[in-house]
């Protein structure tokens, strides 16, 4: 288990708890149970107070925990038969954007979703979740095909952004992420997404200019990083803290603003805590999305869409 820096005492506690449980296993005349089960609460009182108010800075690091359960995981178990789709047909395969088509309880879906990888190599790999150019246009491409055959989209979103890189920005950064945007919201068939860890800036809102937007609920949403926000206002990185309660990034600030849809809960202590009920909830809440999207012809789909992201806000500024 990886802690965050917050929750250090937490991470104190659970070690001298699997300490005198070694111990115990070493040395079976050793009765060591009780004072373990007593760390075991004293340890779950202290997650629970960690917990039940946390700021947006730190949401922001639960939201890039590497043990988060990334855009694979969630693939590989909820969707069957998935068939992974390649390339842009034009420069490259973008290995940061996983696409392809699978099944959704029986139903056909065309899947999309940001994949940071688990380990050095498949970050590296996976450009830790930022898409070049062409990883936007593979996404276009797929958008493409899923409203010529009539299936639904999915969207799974977690990146710090688009990659800001020399290459991309000569191949047409900006342009591809617009293009990606401008699809998403002209689709005629049903589109939802979720956010699944970081929603970061134009990288993240290519992919979720949806009809359902969900995020889970230590998920972080915003038009820039927290580091990038300070660093222009005030030329401290550091000051991140306050730039996250700024920016208004978390799940629940974003639910009053009516930017997205719903909220779904995670285990206590974060996705990383548990990983399989998390994908069991990401599953609940996309099946329930498609559902209320059904029955709805292309162009009310488009309508309901734009009108959608016209109305965003409208409460904050009432606000």
């Amino acid at each position: 288990m990886n802690y965050l820096e917050f929750e250090k005492p937490l991470a104190e506690i659970e070690g001298k708890a699997a300490e005198l449980r070694a111990m115990g296993a070493a040395n079976p005349e050793m009765d060591i149970e009780k004072e373990a089960a007593a760390l075991d609460a004293k340890a779950q009182k202290l997650l629970v107070d960690l917990y039940r108010s946390l700021t947006p800075w730190r949401k922001c690091q639960i939201a890039r925990h590497p043990d988060r359960p990334h855009c694979r995981r969630y693939i590989e178990t909820l969707f069957d038969e998935f068939t992974p789709l390649a390339g842009d047909r034009g420069f490259a395969e973008d290995e940061a954007v996983i696409g392809g088509l699978g099944r959704l309880d029986g139903r056909p879906v065309m899947v999309i979703g940001q994949e940071k990888g688990h380990d050095t190599q498949s970050r590296l790999r996976r450009n830790f979740g930022m898409a070049r150019p062409e990883g936007y246009r593979k996404a276009i491409r797929l958008m493409d095909m899923a409203d010529r055959f009539r299936l639904p989209v999915v969207t799974l979103v977690d990146t710090p952004g688009a990659y800001p890189g020399k290459g991309a920005e000569e191949r047409g950064q900006a342009e591809a992420i617009a293009r990606c945007t401008q699809k998403c919201l002209s689709l005629g068939v049903p589109l939802v997404s979720v956010i699944i860890g970081e929603g970061g800036s134009g990288g993240a809102v290519a992919f979720a200019s949806a009809n359902r937007i969900a995020m889970l609920e230590h998920s972080v949403y915003s038009v820039i990083s927290p580091e990038g926000c300070a660093s222009i206002l005030w030329k401290d990185a550091e000051k991140m803290r306050d730039a996250a309660e700024a920016l208004r990034l978390t799940a629940q600030d974003l639910k009053k603003l009516d930017v997205i849809d719903r909220i779904i809960p995670e285990p206590l202590g974060g996705a990383q805590r548990d990983p399989a009920a998390m994908v069991k909830s990401v599953g609940v809440a996309l099946r329930t999305m498609l559902k209320e999207l059904d029955g709805q012809n292309a162009d009310a789909l488009r309508q309901a869409r734009r009108q959608k992201f016209l109305a965003m806000g409208s409460k904050g500024l009432a606000a």
